[in-house]
């Protein structure tokens, strides 16, 4: 097993070819052997980091993933469009869920925060539970505590805002909530936060718990349908149940936990994970949309597919092109599916089909279906638009395959000069699948132009209908550069 994760998708025989071709070309063989097992690795484990209103999570996430990236301001109730980033501590990468995105008293601030915690801790691999160690534990404290005992999920205790040697004491005071040793850390300064990410690794696994090859052979393939709120989600689910398994109103947002279900769909069983809104007992609609989307996060975490649903009598919005950027990061297998496409009426499916030029550009490459959940119409289109991406995101080019057609193309169309310069991309090997990931070994700095136009040409050559591409590219180093590394 270790073979495998050492080589990425490559077998021993391929890896031992392409590395003998990396020293002729004069590449660092640890560094080849770096690109080929981070491009190679398989879904990350998911760490979440949850705890009650301004305990500082956000400044955590920044401190962990290693760049202020996550909003943070002193108000309570900073929303943002992200929930999840990648992270690195001691050579293991991981990906980290802030909940710290929404903090206002919607349902009551206990009841606010479980669900927060609930909907990060579903995904999560393990969780640091970040506790303020200057004003100690609160009830809504207690509240997550119970939270994080019914889940079983291995829990790090963070006890924050620990400046100094006084603050000590007050950290020690949280061995009272029964999670073990609490951490004493000032994610402002980043003071402790090594000792507590070490506490991390140690129980976070390798490779997530759900591994996406872990389903049974011939087990149901996981499918999350996205969306912003009232896009007919739950519509859809219900027309390929068959029957109404799922609350719809017209009012938006009236899922509250997803709800997986076992559909029979052309002969075949999908796991469909469905994740419309969320219930609105306020008009705090910035509150909503923050745990539509952490929720969003949290479905496509665990799926394999993400259908997204665009509501096609309204125009494609920013909101629609966030949930793509998402299932795109994420690595997922996309499906497009236009909604409501009976209720069009000429000029605006012109209009339509223009915006789907500009807007959809990121994701030109996903297969689309036009479907109107409330009628059924085209429903039986869906299925083989989900195999066609599956096929696309598992889908592995043989390395001498994709060396000769690089040569081709490095010959047909050389990158262009630049200072002087000629790169060359000199040879590349695909080290892993679901979704296809890349790594491609240069003689200089390949500008972004010419990556997009060998991502175009692959996908030209080898089908990846579907499914986004990862491409990384080593450039090697001179000579000397590497003994200086080393050192």
């Amino acid at each position: 097993m270790n073979d495998q994760h050492d080589h990425g998708a490559l077998g021993d025989a391929e890896y031992a070819e392409f590395m003998e071709l990396a020293a002729e070309e004069g590449f660092d063989l640890e560094d080849v052997e770096d690109a080929i097992g981070e491009a190679g690795h398989g879904p990350l484990p998911v760490l979440a980091v949850v705890g009650r209103p301004n305990v500082g999570k956000s400044t955590l996430v920044n401190r962990i993933i290693g760049r202020r990236e996550a909003v943070v301001e002193d108000k309570p109730g900073v929303t943002r469009d992200r929930v999840t980033y990648e992270a690195e501590w001691a050579g293991r990468r991981f990906k980290v869920v802030d909940t710290g995105g929404w903090e206002q008293d919607v349902l009551g601030i206990d009841a606010s925060v479980a669900a927060q915690a609930e909907y990060a801790i579903e995904t999560a691999d393990a969780v640091v539970f970040v506790v303020d160690a200057k004003v100690g534990a609160t009830d809504s404290d207690e509240a997550v505590v119970k939270l994080l005992r019914r889940a079983g999920k291995p829990v790090v205790l963070c006890a924050n805002k620990v400046d100094g040697q006084s603050g000590e004491a007050d950290a020690a005071y949280l061995w009272s909530l029964g999670l073990g040793q609490p951490y004493p850390v000032s994610s402002l300064h980043g003071r402790g936060t090594g000792d507590m990410l070490d506490a991390v690794l140690e129980v976070l696994p390798e490779a997530p718990a759900q591994t996406f090859g872990g389903a049974p052979i011939g087990g149901p393939r996981r499918i999350a349908l996205i969306g912003r709120p009232n896009v007919g989600k739950s519509s859809l689910l219900n027309k390929v149940a068959r029957e109404d398994r799922v609350v719809v109103n017209e009012l938006a947002g009236t899922t509250r936990d997803p709800v997986d279900e076992l559909i029979e769909l052309g002969g075949v069983t999908w796991k469909f994970v469905d994740t419309a809104g969320i219930r609105k007992k306020v008009h705090l609609q910035q509150g909503a949309d923050y745990y539509a989307s952490l929720r969003t996060a949290a479905a496509v975490e665990k799926a394999e597919v993400a259908v997204i649903l665009i509501d096609t009598t309204e125009s494609i919005s920013v909101q629609d092109q966030r949930i793509i950027t998402m299932a795109v990061e994420a690595g997922r297998a996309i499906v497009i599916a236009y909604n409501k496409w009976d209720e069009l009426d000429e000029e605006r499916r012109y209009y339509l089909e223009r915006e789907i030029e500009t807007e959809m550009q990121q994701v030109s490459w996903a297969p689309r279906v036009n479907v109107s959940a409330k009628t059924g119409r085209h429903m039986e289109k869906l299925v083989p638009a989900i195999e066609t991406a599956l096929a696309g995101w598992e889908t592995r080019v043989p390395t001498g395959r994709l060396n000769a057609f690089l040569g081709e193309i490095v010959a047909a169309h050389p990158h262009p000069i630049r200072g002087g310069k000629q790169p060359r991309i000199l040879f590349g090997t695909q080290a892993g699948s679901k979704p296809p990931r890349f790594v491609l070994f240069a003689s200089g700095f390949l500008e972004h132009g010419y990556r997009r136009f060998i991502e175009r040409r692959l996908r030209e050559e080898f089908g990846f209908e579907g499914t986004p591409l990862h491409i990384s590219v080593r450039v090697r180093e001179k000579r000397g550069a590497q003994y200086k590394k080393k050192k």
